[in-house]
C-alpha cells in the first residue's frame, strides 16, 4: 500500500489554513466536476482524489491522525525505509471501537476512496461525526457533496449504490455551501440516516452572495453616454440589458429575480446585479480626435 500526499493533491502546505484548504478543493473540484468533463475518466480520477484528500485535511480530527502519520512515515523514509515494509498495521483502525464497513461506505460514497484511506480512517465516520442519541440508537452520517451553480439552479440528483440498492438523492433548487439533505435509512444497514452536505462550486462567470448573484459586463463610450443595450447571459439564458444614456463606470443595474432560488420558498428568486465597465477607446483616428476635442470645447 502507497502512502498518499492529501496536501499534495489539493497543491497545499502542510501549514495550510482551513480556508487555503476549501479553496484548494472548490478551484479542483470545478475543474474535474464530471460534469465538466463528460466520459474523461482521468478527470473522474482526479475528482475522486480531490474529494478523498478534502475529507481528510478538512475534518480537524483525521487530518491530526494524518499529519501523526506523515511524520512517522517521513521519519522512517530518511531511515532507509520503503513502501514495502512499512508497519502500516500501527496505523490501521481495524479494532479500535465502533467501526463502519468501509466497502458499504465507498459504494454510498460514490465509490474510489483508496486502500489507504480505507486503512487509516475505516473506524472514523465519513464527512463528519458519527451522531446520537440517548432516545434513540439510530445512527446518522454526513457527506460533503459537491454541485455547480447551474445544478443549484435547477435542483440536481446524485445516485449512491448501497449493499444492493440503488438510491436516488434529489438536491433542491436552491441549495447552497451548508445545505444538508436527509436520506432516511440511506445510511449502511439501511438502519442509519445518510445527510449530504453540499459544497457549492464558485463559478467564473458570477459571484455569490446568498440568493444573489453579481456579475460584469463590458459598454463602449458610445453606448454608456447615448444609451443602448447589452446581451447578458444568466443562469435561465441571455438576456438584453437596457442601458441607460449617461451610465456611469461601476454602476450596478439590476435585474430582478434573475438569482438563486429560496431553497425552502422555490418560487421566490434572488436578483442578479450587473457591474457596468465603460471601455474607452485606446486608438483614436485623426478625425476621432478632432470630434472629441469639439465635444470638450463645446
Amino acid at each position: 500500500m502507497e502512502y498518499k500526499d492529501y496536501y499534495k493533491t489539493l497543491g497545499v502546505d502542510r501549514s495550510a489554513s482551513a480556508d487555503d484548504i476549501k479553496k484548494a478543493f472548490r478551484k479542483l473540484a470545478m475543474k474535474y466536476h464530471p460534469d465538466r468533463n463528460k466520459g474523461n475518466k482521468e478527470a473522474e480520477e482526479k475528482f475522486k482524489d480531490v474529494n478523498e484528500a478534502y475529507e481528510v485535511l478538512s475534518d480537524p480530527q483525521k487530518r491530526a491522525r494524518y499529519d501523526q502519520l506523515g511524520a512517522s512515515y517521513s521519519d522512517w523514509q530518511a531511515r532507509g525505509g520503503n513502501t514495502g515494509n512499512f508497519n502500516w498495521n500501527d496505523w490501521a483502525t481495524a479494532g479500535r471501537g465502533a467501526q463502519v464497513d468501509m466497502g458499504d461506505l465507498n459504494d454510498l460514497f460514490g465509490g474510489g476512496f483508496s486502500d489507504f484511506f480505507s486503512t487509516i480512517f475505516g473506524g472514523m465516520p465519513v464527512g463528519g461525526r458519527r451522531q446520537t442519541t440517548r432516545t434513540s440508537p439510530r445512527q446518522s452520517y454526513q457527506q460533503k457533496v459537491a454541485i455547480t451553480l447551474d445544478e443549484a439552479y435547477r435542483g440536481t440528483t446524485r445516485m449512491f449504490q448501497v449493499e444492493n440498492r440503488r438510491i436516488e438523492v434529489k438536491i433542491p433548487a436552491g441549495a447552497k455551501t451548508g445545505t444538508k439533505v436527509r436520506v432516511a435509512g440511506g445510511g449502511p444497514g439501511g438502519n442509519s440516516d445518510l445527510y449530504l452536505v453540499v459544497e457549492l462550486l464558485p463559478d467564473p462567470r458570477f459571484s455569490i452572495d446568498g440568493q444573489d448573484l453579481s456579475t460584469e459586463v463590458k459598454i463602449d463610450l458610445f453606448t454608456a453616454v447615448l444609451g443602448g443595450s447589452v446581451n447578458v447571459a444568466t443562469l435561465s439564458g441571455n438576456v438584453t440589458l437596457t442601458i441607460p444614456a449617461g451610465t456611469q463606470p461601476g454602476q450596478m443595474i439590476r435585474l430582478a429575480g434573475k438569482g438563486l432560488p429560496d431553497v425552502r420558498h422555490p418560487d421566490q428568486y434572488g436578483n442578479l446585479y450587473v457591474r457596468i465597465k465603460v471601455e474607452l477607446p485606446k486608438n483614436l483616428t485623426a478625425k476621432q480626435r478632432e470630434l472629441f476635442e469639439k465635444i470638450r470645447n463645446n
